[in-house]
């Protein structure tokens, strides 16, 4: 079988991945987040021009494989989130997430040869409840560092359940990366077992 690179250092994926029984090597992308966001009008093209970029960026190195490039992006009253860069930072995020709905959009590429083979987006609605300040600061003294690799200061698999009032879409998208759609292309390329 083609071997198969995820070009993510995010855990979640890679475990998402593992989790399905998928076969894979991790190659972390070497990429310009913010240059590839640029010019972007829309939550979706950020999300799937970032997610092409990581599979690009290691395809071009490991052109005989097929590389899984995935991102997500998260807004709120349009406002363009990234990671927070420190602690302070990650709590006002949360201040400004709370009582609000926070719009989350995943996209997955694969690609081979450095050309884009398929991508798909996935779009999720999560309703913040409102955040004390207490609640806030104790979120993040149990769950910081981790939730600073993550642009909505959550984890869904841990305590990150808790910010929420409502979560409309699929559990993976929100979970970062839309699984079932990549799993069926991997069996269309004869990656996985039919």
């Amino acid at each position: 079988m083609p071997d198969l690179i995820l070009a993510s250092g995010s855990s979640i994926r890679r475990k998402m991945l593992e989790d399905a029984g998928v076969e894979f090597e991790v190659v972390r992308p070497d990429i310009d987040e913010t240059a590839a966001k640029e010019g972007q009008p829309d939550l979706q093209n950020i999300a799937k021009s970032l997610a092409e970029a990581k599979a690009f960026s290691v395809s071009a190195k490991h052109p005989e494989a097929w590389v899984i490039g995935s991102d997500s992006v998260i807004a709120v009253e349009g406002v363009l989130f990234s990671k927070p860069r420190s602690r302070e930072e990650a709590a006002e995020h949360l201040r400004m997430f709370s009582g609000k709905t926070m719009l989350l959009v995943s996209a997955v590429a694969l690609a081979r040869n450095g050309e884009l083979d398929w991508s798909h987006i996935g779009q999720a609605e999560l309703e913040v409840r409102e955040l004390s300040e207490d609640f806030i600061q104790s979120y993040l003294e149990a769950e910081w560092p981790e939730v600073g690799n993550t642009v909505g200061v959550f984890r869904m698999e841990g305590r990150g359940i808790q910010l929420f009032h409502s979560l409309v879409g699929g559990h993976f998208t929100i979970l970062g990366m839309p699984l079932l759609p990549i799993l069926k292309r991997l069996r269309k390329h004869g990656l996985l077992v039919t």
